[in-house]
């Protein structure tokens, strides 16, 4: 097994013939864990794999993220050598089907990493989790062929992907997108230029969606395509210097006559809007559970400091005011995390699971900002200041109800699902 994160007692990458292992005997530590029979319905209890995946992503962030979390949220550097050990062990690109030379994880699986990775560093665990998004419609609507070739690479060696998508002039809007894709015979020539893309400076392939057709629909004028990094006419952008998470790469990406053989696009012409909106239901439940992990940590901080702290002879956590907001934490936390797992369960059960992604990627969102929130307030004036840990997590928090979709899009989408299914039933 390959290591590079050396350290005592540090566990092993969930290497690919581990991973089989477990799934098939569902043994670990020699130890037989009983299959639950599906019947018995609910089950909180985590498999024995999920533990293993749960505990290396513990570790890891405890021992190698959080050290250095606050010199690159300072500095603004690219997290390499992090991103680098993670891959050695297995923490990302964990979708990838086995086929392609990945884990082949579930999404639920990916959801309690993602937890762990993000109680570190939402900046880094973005820059980790990026992967994922641009990952996620070559998944879904890739050939066998753009799969081997871009899914694999990202298994062979530590490698960035980035999803493009957005512009300067539309974020949420995304049938408003102006990028071009016009195709001359077996070629498409593309011209436009997107921004705020996560790994945008340092991706090694894009996933982009441009408007094929300017007179069609928005389900019929999008088609999505996979280019190299190197291909001639591409130009990422500087670095944005953002409020928070800025470990995490922000930039611009312009395309300018930038000729992609017709084999590099996803799915059918015409139809890249429903591969790139299938890909936020994937990784809408990966947000939440970042979310999810930046708010446990809040509450850690913050409870660590009430049991140290004295106020009026008492310590801050015998107040019934901070108590208070510390029970309102946890209780956002864990609905947070049940919601996070509803939405990566549905997807696994290979159900459509876009009403309860976008209610855990609100929710969570909305916990987290609010739990940084309160962090901040009951540390009082130190927690306005940087040599403290707390208003790094609040300024960390407030992309969550921003990016991949915001908290006023998911309810958009929430309450036209509720309209629908009221309807069907009249």
């Amino acid at each position: 097994l390959r290591l590079s994160v050396k350290m005592a007692g540090f566990l092993p990458r969930i290497s690919l013939p581990v991973a089989r292992f477990l799934r098939h005997t569902r043994l670990i530590s020699g130890v037989p864990a009983p299959d639950i029979p599906s019947s018995l319905g609910i089950n909180f209890e985590l498999t024995p794999e999920q533990k293993e995946y749960q505990e290396t992503a513990r570790k890891f962030a405890k021992e190698v993220i959080i050290p250095v979390a606050g010199e690159y949220d300072k500095s603004g550097e690219y997290p390499w050598p992090i991103i680098k050990q993670a891959w050695e062990l297995g923490l990302i690109n964990t979708l990838i089907p086995t086929e392609y030379g990945g884990l082949g994880l579930k999404l639920i699986d990916d959801c309690i990493i993602g937890i762990e990775i993000a109680y570190g560093c939402t900046g880094i665990g973005t820059a980790i989790a990026a992967n994922g998004l641009a990952e996620a419609p070559v998944i879904l609507g890739g050939s066998h062929e753009t799969k081997k070739k871009y899914l694999g690479r990202m298994t062979e060696e530590p490698l960035i992907a980035a999803y493009c998508v957005t512009e300067p002039n539309c974020g949420s809007d995304v049938a408003g997108i102006k990028t071009s894709a016009v195709k001359k015979g077996n070629e498409w020539i593309i011209n436009g230029s997107k921004m705020w893309i996560t790994n945008g400076s340092h991706a090694n392939w894009y996933f982009l969606l441009a408007r094929s057709d300017p007179n069609a629909d928005t389900n019929n004028a999008f088609t999505a395509f996979v280019i190299d990094r190197d291909t001639p006419g591409i130009t990422p952008g500087r670095k944005e210097w953002n409020m928070g998470q800025r470990a995490s790469n922000t930039a611009g990406v312009t395309f300018e006559d930038v000729v992609i053989p017709n084999e590099n696009v996803i799915g059918v012409p015409g139809k890249g809007f429903k591969i790139a909106m299938g890909a936020f239901d994937m990784t809408r439940p990966l947000v939440a559970a970042g979310a999810v992990g930046l708010a446990q940590r809040a509450l850690e901080e913050a409870t660590k400091y009430s049991l140290t702290r004295k106020a009026f002879g008492k310590y801050l956590i015998e107040q019934q005011a901070v108590a208070f907001m510390l029970a309102d934490m946890a209780i956002g936390i864990e609905s947070s995390r049940l919601c996070t797992y509803r939405g990566a369960w549905e997807a696994d059960q290979g159900r459509r699971n876009t009403y309860y992604a976008s209610i855990a990627k609100a929710l969570a969102s909305d916990v987290a900002m609010k739990c940084t929130t309160d962090a901040v307030q009951i540390f009082g004036g130190a927690g306005y200041n940087s040599e403290y840990p707390v208003e790094k997590l609040m300024r960390d928090a407030k992309i969550f109800q921003i990016y991949e979709g915001t908290s006023q899009i998911q309810r958009v989408i929430i309450s036209r699902i509720i309209e629908q299914m009221a309807k069907s039933m009249m």
